[in-house]
């Protein structure tokens, strides 16, 4: 049995005390330490503050919301960050992963899907920190495009590009796999690590977001391309 330091720490930021208790006991039950804030503040502090492996964020917060949250953790950090939350519009899933959160899920919510995709998320950061170390060259090209796996760092013609967290394992994954057609289920179990328990929508969101960052025209991209029907290919 893991003693109390070996535990992977969980934040939930979430104002609802009943469902913030009941993703707590099923996280603890399977063998997490958990600790939650129920104000937007407090959420904030701890998640700069605290050493967590992965956060579990409501969007609807008293003090600051969750976006905003989310926008200051990700310029501090790259803790995984799962967003919890009752709205489903299209606008605010893709505000929320333009700011940099990994994924989303949908109040309401099996507990037991919550738990997997937590795991998933945490077991996938693990293995993507352990394929950097393991790169036989820190430094990865594609023309004019130049990524540092040892800082994280991505260049375009010698100019940086600011990345999140999954923009920059997606791109990290294409580089390495050239040329090979993806689908999005494909990708979105390669690069969040859950299969079939996630929307993977959020996959056409990130690489829109690669896309406006990487390429000299988004609606003509040159490097990540489409293949209609099927999925995504780097060229």
């Amino acid at each position: 049995m893991r003693s109390f330091s070996d535990m992977e720490r969980i934040l939930i930021i979430e104002d609802d005390e009943d469902i913030a208790e009941i993703e707590k006991d099923y996280l603890a039950l399977s063998g997490y330490s958990v600790v939650i804030e129920k104000d937007g503040n407090k959420g904030l502090h701890a998640a700069l503050n605290g050493k967590y492996h992965l956060i579990l964020l409501d969007l609807m917060l008293p003090g600051i919301d969750g976006l905003e949250i989310c926008r200051r953790i990700r310029d501090k950090t790259k803790v995984p960050i799962l967003m919890v939350t009752a709205k489903i519009s299209d606008s605010d899933k893709i505000r929320g992963l333009g700011l940099g959160a990994d994924d989303y899920i949908e109040k309401p919510f099996s507990p037991s899907v919550l738990v997997a995709r937590v795991k998933a998320h945490i077991a996938q950061c693990k293995r993507l920190s352990e394929n950097d170390k393991k790169a036989h060259s820190p430094v990865l090209e594609a023309e004019e495009i130049t990524i540092n796996t040892a800082t994280h760092r991505v260049f375009k013609n010698g100019n940086e590009i600011e990345l999140k967290n999954k923009e920059y394992e997606l791109l990290l994954f294409f580089v390495l796999n050239k040329g090979i057609l993806f689908s999005r289920e494909e990708l979105y179990e390669k690069i969040w690590g859950v299969d079939a328990l996630g929307d993977s929508s959020t996959v056409a969101v990130h690489i829109n977001r690669l896309r406006e960052k990487l390429e000299d025209d988004p609606s003509a991209p040159k490097h990540i391309t489409t293949v209609r029907g099927a999925g995504y290919r780097f060229v």
